[in-house]
């Protein structure tokens, strides 16, 4: 059985929520932050930190609702992510810029966050994530009524019988990934419950549709603000070609607004890069962020 590197989980209070935090790497090696994507949790970026080859204090918060940090168990606002990530850099780097990785969800925080905050990022690496597709303004009120009728329904997980179960899951919907990794994932971002089923680690009111629909104007108006160089990882059967290709020219505009990006192609990879190709994953990442 492969042997994974080791990591160690540390419990901290941020914004009144007790927030898991998982490290990998010696405390005093260059930091760097690893944010997970949406019912994802910290543990997803193991295969990526095996195939790093340099010596790295990797810092992966499981955000609010997710993994082993506190769960509201109702809907969230998403801007809460920013202010969370705002307090977990006053702690973990206090006064000094510092490296930002996220996928998807993640990534959608890091580079929003880097726009407002550009004093507080040295450099972001943005993993298969260039947006959502474009909403009007005149779907507001039927987001509204679907956020509404989504507090009032409730939320409930999808439960396996074992840990066996969830990880035949994972490789049906991604079936890319091996038997190996599929049993690390299942035993890293799920949760057992009382009653000995399994259900991923993620506060099923996650899936309550946002209330306000998605503004490309304003995302993209914040992509331009970024001061810090920016690092595009796309897969090549990823979500970013799966919802912008159909769209002449579409990919491009968004890719202009991140000046001077470096941009790399993972290739045999779908959404999950992480999973599908870390070690491509790894060393784009470490041919891109500075040890300074």
């Amino acid at each position: 059985m492969k042997q994974y590197l080791e990591s160690r989980c540390e419990q901290l209070e941020v914004r009144g929520l007790r927030y898991n935090v998982r490290h990998w790497g010696e405390p005093d090696a260059p930091p760097v932050f690893f944010f997970h994507g949406w019912m994802d949790s910290s543990a997803t970026f193991q295969f990526v930190v095996d195939a790093l080859e340099r010596e790295w204090h990797v810092i992966a918060p499981d955000w609010r609702g997710y993994g082993a940090t506190q769960w509201l168990g109702t809907a969230y606002q998403f801007a809460d992510y920013y202010a969370d990530l705002d307090a977990l850099l006053a702690h973990y780097s206090p006064g000094v810029p510092t490296r930002l990785v996220g996928h998807s969800m993640g990534a959608n925080i890091a580079s929003i966050y880097a726009s407002v905050r550009p004093e507080r990022v040295s450099q972001v690496a943005l993993l298969d994530f260039l947006g959502l597709p474009e909403t009007d303004a005149s779907d507001a009120p039927a987001q509204l009524r679907k956020w509404l009728d989504g507090v009032a329904a409730g939320a409930a997980s999808r439960a396996y019988p074992d840990h066996d179960a969830f990880a035949r899951r994972l490789m049906q919907v991604n079936p890319r990934l091996t038997q190996e990794r599929a049993d690390f994932l299942a035993g890293h971002i799920a949760r057992r419950r009382a009653n000995g089923q399994v259900e991923i680690a993620a506060d099923p009111w996650h899936k309550t549709r946002s209330a306000k629909p998605y503004r490309l104007d304003e995302a993209m108006a914040c992509w331009r603000a970024i001061e810090a160089p920016v690092l595009m990882l796309i897969a090549d059967r990823g979500y970013i070609h799966d919802r912008f290709d159909s769209i002449p020219g579409e990919c491009q505009r968004r890719l202009d607004c991140f000046a001077g990006a470096r941009v790399v192609t993972i290739r045999d990879a779908g959404h999950n890069i992480q999973h599908d190709q870390p070690e491509q994953v790894a060393a784009a990442l470490e041919d891109f962020l500075s040890r300074d």
